[in-house]
């Protein structure tokens, strides 16, 4: 009698729902009974007259999806019925700083580039993130930090408070809840001491917006973080402090679980409870759920120095690599999407003389976006505080055929012959962290 999906929801986050209200009460509805094409896995939950699919992962954008119910039965019998539902998600927008001379702006783009619309500017803008309903931009002004929140066509400009006059660095998103997270440090910190790359949270919801930040601190561990990230789903955080602990928290720092030392946290892919993390004895994943854990799955093929590893929401990373002469040298950069089972499909080559500055990949797993440096050595820095090569361009590559997909704000031409185009600049929205 009633269907209801929300096509945009279901693209930007997991967890969207279609839901079937039908003239009578249900038997129970197993999943086997249920298909969605294409293939995305799924729950399925019963109430009454009413049958859910709960999507665990992001949907693709600009994508048809069927959910074919198959053998319905009512409580009160009569034959079974089978009936199917199609929808269309819409084409993917995000978001992406330029950095320029003149002034930094913050753009909305589609795809191919030719729905560039800038919806933020400032003088210095040193990083930015994107949630549901709003823009949180950490601003320089006055030789302090400031963090700045909008909607999310840039208008209805507010402040957040933060914990004194000092600096914000790693800026992150919760995927839910409009929740954000950073570190920070006092600007006058010296011998007397201070916060130094002290973990917060804030929320961004309107009816918080002045409230203060929540600090999130481990009782009896090192208090300056050098790592962080939110665990997708949930309200938990996975940390690493300056002196090599791993813990394991909820957003204030309370009921945290050690989970030995490590030198670096990669990533946690969206939909996901498994960390991918450096130990000093190889590259681990960690299940965050119950400690378990496993080493990562080699590449089947040699990518010389290792570099990122980034986890793909659905399973699988994209990984960097530089291969090497036979003296060792690097002699170029290797873009790889590697499977869970170790097959390695190159997505992008590089020359020796471009820089692969950050990674990320689209909240569904099907895009990766690799920000370059070219031409590195003629390339300067900036001088913020997060510097940055003044010349970036992220490049979007569909992970499943290789293609390249993008646009370039302001500007339509010839790409690199490894791609079809280009977006000029960095910091995608889908972007997890900050280059770093």
């Amino acid at each position: 009698s009633s269907v209801q999906v929300d096509p945009d929801a279901a693209a930007a986050a997991s967890g969207a729902r279609l839901i079937v209200t039908t003239s009578q009460s249900l038997e129970e509805v197993d999943a086997s009974q249920v298909s969605v094409t294409p293939a995305t896995p799924f729950t399925v939950d019963t109430s009454g007259r009413g049958v859910g699919v709960r999507f665990t992962l992001p949907l693709f954008d600009d994508t048809e999806y069927t959910v074919t119910f198959r053998d319905v039965r009512g409580r009160g019998g009569g034959p079974a019925a089978t009936f199917s539902q199609t929808f269309r998600t819409p084409q993917a927008q995000l978001f992406l700083l330029q950095r320029t001379s003149s002034g930094d702006t913050i753009f909305r783009t589609d795809l191919s580039g030719d729905e560039l619309m800038p919806v933020y500017r400032n003088d210095h803008i040193e990083d930015f993130r994107a949630t549901s309903s709003h823009l949180v931009v950490s601003v320089i002004a006055d030789d302090a930090s400031e963090l700045v929140v909008t909607d999310l066509e840039g208008g209805q400009e507010r402040m957040l408070p933060l914990p004194g006059e000092g600096y914000v660095s790693n800026l992150q998103s919760a995927d839910r809840g409009e929740l954000i997270g950073y570190t920070f440090s006092d600007a006058d910190l010296g011998d007397a001491g201070g916060l130094e790359s002290a973990l917060f949270t804030a929320s961004l919801k309107q009816s918080e917006a002045d409230a203060e930040p929540t600090p999130v601190a481990v009782t009896g561990a090192d208090g300056r973080i050098a790592e962080w990230r939110f665990v997708p789903d949930t309200d938990s955080i996975l940390l690493l402090s300056f002196d090599g602990s791993l813990l394991l928290t909820d957003s204030t720092g309370q009921n945290s679980t050690a989970l030995g030392s490590a030198i670096a946290i990669e990533g946690i892919a969206r939909g996901s409870s498994e960390a991918i993390v450096a130990r000093f004895e190889g590259m681990k994943v960690i299940g965050l759920s119950d400690a378990g854990e496993t080493d990562l799955v080699d590449a089947d093929v040699d990518l010389g120095i290792r570099g990122a590893i980034t986890p793909v929401p659905g399973g699988g990373t994209v990984r960097i690599g530089a291969p090497t002469d036979a003296s060792g040298i690097p002699v170029g950069t290797t873009v790889t999407a590697v499977t869970g089972d170790g097959t390695t499909e190159v997505l992008m080559e590089l020359p020796s003389t471009d820089v692969v500055v950050h990674t990320c990949v689209s909240p569904s797993g099907r895009y990766a976006a690799i920000t370059v440096a070219p031409d590195a050595v003629a390339n300067p820095y900036d001088r913020y505080r997060l510097p940055l090569p003044e010349s970036l361009e992220s490049r979007i590559v569909e992970i499943a055929t290789g293609a390249a997909r993008a646009g370039k704000p302001g500007v339509r031409g010839e790409a690199p012959a490894d791609t079809v185009v280009t977006l000029s600049g960095f910091d995608l929205s889908w972007c997890q962290v900050p280059p770093g």
